[in-house]
Order: C-alpha cells, then sequence, then structure tokens
C-alpha cells in the first residue's frame, strides 16, 4: 500500500484508527513483514476505500497495518487542527463502509526511578536455582511489547530469538526500559556475570512496541504500535506476552487481547497504582494483573504482587542496575509462567491462575493483592515439591480440597 507504518508516531492526539474488513484468513502478511500485504486486488480496494474516507471526513491518511486475528485492517487517519477527533470517530464508526473506529491511545510503561538501594536478590525470594533444577522455560515463547531491547548486553546475548521494529521505518534501537524487562525474563544463567533471569532458557520475542524520547525519559507507545506487535506475537506462535505498561481502555486492543486468550496465550499486565481501575490492559479480565510489593490496593479481581522492587537487571550496554516499579513485577510472572508452561505446556487458564494464587485471593477487590510464591506455584502444577517444601505441600493440599 501507498502509506507507510512508521509515519504512525507523532501527534498521537490527533489521530484515528479506522478498522475496514480485511483479507480471507488463508491469506498472511508478506515475509518480511515489513507493514502491509503483497498486492493483491483485495488490498488496493481497501486502500482506496481508505482513502475514499480519508477525502470526504478531510482526514490526512497517515499509516495501516493488517490485523489478520481480527479480518481487518487497520488504517491510522489525522484530523485537521482543531478538529474534533471525538465527533470525527463517531460519524466514520456509523459510516457503511468502517467495520469500527477509536481515536487513538498512548500508554507509558510502569518504572520507577529510585536511588541504588543495598542488594536485595529477587531470585533468592523466588528460590529460582532450586527452580531451575526443574524448570528453566525451555521451548516457551515470550513476547515483549515494549522499548527496544539491546541485544548486546553479555547477560542478553544470543537470549532473543527476534527483534521487530513497530515503532518506525528506522532500525531496531537498544533502550532503557526494554532492556530492564528482557533482563528479569530471561537473562543468562551460570555466565559469571551480572543476574540470572526467571525463564533463562526461555525464547523472547523483542517487540519494540514503545519509544523512549530522550535518555532517561519514560517510554510511551500508542494502541496502533501495541496492535501491530500483538498482531505479530499471534502469528509468531507466543504462548507468554509481557504488558509492562499501562493506558486507558482500548477497543482494538481489547479484541486482539481476547483473541489472544482465547488461544490460552497467557497475557501478563502490569498494574497502574495511580490509576482507579489499576489500568488497561491490567483490568481486562483473563491478564494477569500484577503489582509490586509498594501497592497496597488494586480494585482488580485477582490481582497479585511480585518482586518488583530494587531488581537487579540489565541495562544497554555492558551494564547491570537496580529497578524498582510493577513493570517488573510483571516481567518476573511472565517468566515464573514460562517455567510452568514449559512443565504443563497446554495448562488452562483457570488452572494457571490458581496455580499462582491461593484461594483466598481470587476474587479479591479493593484488597491488598496476594504475594506469589513461585515454589508453591510450581509445585501446584507438578504434584510435588521443588523448594520450600512446606509451603509447597500446603498449596498442593490446598488445591485437592
Amino acid at each position: 500500500m501507498a502509506v507507510h507504518a512508521g509515519d504512525a508516531v507523532g501527534n498521537e492526539a490527533s489521530q484515528v484508527l479506522v478498522m475496514l474488513p480485511s483479507v480471507p484468513p488463508h491469506l498472511h502478511a508478506s515475509a518480511d513483514y515489513g507493514g502491509h500485504y503483497s498486492a493483491t486486488t483485495g488490498s488496493t480496494s481497501r486502500l482506496r476505500v481508505a482513502q475514499q474516507l480519508a477525502h470526504e471526513y478531510g482526514l490526512e491518511l497517515v499509516s495501516d497495518w493488517p490485523m489478520p486475528a481480527l479480518g481487518l485492517d487497520c488504517f491510522v487517519m489525522r484530523t485537521a487542527p482543531g478538529k474534533s477527533v471525538t465527533q470525527v470517530t463517531q460519524a466514520l464508526a456509523h459510516d457503511a463502509r468502517v467495520e469500527s473506529a477509536e481515536p487513538m491511545q498512548l500508554f507509558h510503561v510502569l518504572a520507577k526511578r529510585d536511588p541504588l538501594y543495598p542488594l536485595q536478590p529477587t531470585a533468592s525470594q523466588w528460590h529460582l536455582a532450586e527452580l531451575h533444577a526443574t524448570t528453566t522455560g525451555r521451548g516457551i515463547t515470550i513476547a515483549e511489547l515494549d522499548s527496544g531491547v539491546d541485544t548486546s548486553n553479555p547477560d542478553l546475548a544470543g537470549q532473543v530469538t527476534q527483534t521487530q521494529n513497530f515503532v518506525d521505518n528506522g532500525p531496531y534501537r537498544a533502550e532503557l526500559h526494554g532492556t530492564e524487562v528482557a533482563g528479569v525474563m530471561v537473562a543468562i544463567e551460570g555466565n559469571g556475570l551480572g543476574i540470572a533471569g526467571v525463564a533463562p532458557d526461555a525464547r523472547l520475542l523483542a517487540l519494540r512496541a514503545c519509544w523512549q524520547e530522550a535518555a532517561n525519559a519514560a517510554a510511551m507507545c500508542s494502541s496502533f504500535t501495541l496492535a501491530k506487535a500483538l498482531q505479530y506475537a499471534l502469528e509468531n506462535h507466543a504462548q507468554v506476552v509481557n504488558l509492562s505498561l499501562a493506558g486507558p481502555y482500548d477497543r482494538l486492543l481489547e479484541r486482539l487481547l481476547e483473541i489472544a486468550l482465547s488461544r490460552n496465550v497467557t497475557v501478563v499486565s502490569a498494574i497502574d497504582g495511580a490509576a482507579a481501575d489499576g489500568g488497561f490492559p491490567a483490568s481486562l479480565p483473563g491478564v494477569l494483573a500484577i503489582a509490586d510489593e509498594g501497592t497496597t490496593s488494586a480494585a482488580i479481581t485477582g490481582a497479585m504482587r511480585a518482586p518488583g522492587q530494587d531488581v537487579p537487571t540489565t541495562l544497554p550496554g555492558r551494564r547491570w542496575d537496580f529497578v524498582t516499579g510493577s513493570s517488573f513485577s510483571a516481567a518476573e510472572v511472565s517468566g515464573l509462567v514460562a517455567l510452568i508452561r514449559q512443565l504443563s505446556p497446554d495448562i488452562p487458564a483457570g488452572q494457571l491462575r490458581d496455580a499462582l494464587a491461593t484461594r483466598t485471593a481470587l476474587g479479591l477487590v479493593a484488597m491488598r493483592p496476594t504475594m506469589i510464591d513461585a515454589c508453591a506455584a510450581v509445585a501446584r502444577v507438578r504434584g510435588n515439591c521443588t523448594c520450600d517444601c512446606a509451603t509447597a505441600h500446603a498449596s498442593i493440599g490446598e488445591l485437592r480440597q
């Protein structure tokens, strides 16, 4: 098609996502997945419709992306200065040629830049060395939707199966938050450097759906960049999707996430403690909503806590540091899910949630989320303990009641 994926970043507040009915399900994206299907009569006709819509509603056609998981093509259109995005979106939604339309949303990562505290290894809290004697996440694919990952960090060398850039048309970039989250999940174990990831043998898809505008700035993402990355994760059969970010409710992302959940993909999202509802997508039913130790309440049913304060992890370059925030709690849980899914690849979502949370924690609303016990969770799946056996045996008995 004639528009380019990278042009959608910037001026998101004036942009609208317009969905048009797409290709039959037997058609797939071209080999390089550059953002568009190879030229077909159908794609040409949909582009023509999008151009007509843009002309009729006084919009600029900015970008597009195929969403075969939903049977749609998504077009980004920019409103003229002074024009109401809400009014344009409502008008487009009632146009018979349009499947749906929604305003572009922005999301933010959930890291906190606290000073370096004395070493408090989160690996010791979850007895990783003992867990890794049984499971390391081997054969499980985690899709990390985040800013870019520095694959040259010696603790991440060879740990990333694929890197893809969904932000712009430039080269893939190494950025801070994505590198930090990756290290928590998959850093190499036993190399005499840095840290050990929770799931060091998992395969990581490093999908750059967020961007960092300055060296120490928080990363941002849009609903369009995240949707493109989610579509890619689905096409590449990720079993776990890590979303260490939060933002407003978004219908397009909800639909893609519901497809993922229906395929038994485990979606892990960070809770935004500053949002009344915990933020989206953590608030979406079926998503594992994760907070850090500092979260005292979360208005999300079944919310859970995991290590997220003073977590040692990788930085761009040959560097490591300590980080804090629910971004890293979510990353810990994504790694733990990979450990569990190596032991039971097809574990149903309900059974997985039960393994992570005590029965009393399930259904909690606006109360202190339960802290995940990794040893007990793995024991519940295996049927016998690997570490911390007193807790594990109690947990096994609890599930058998």
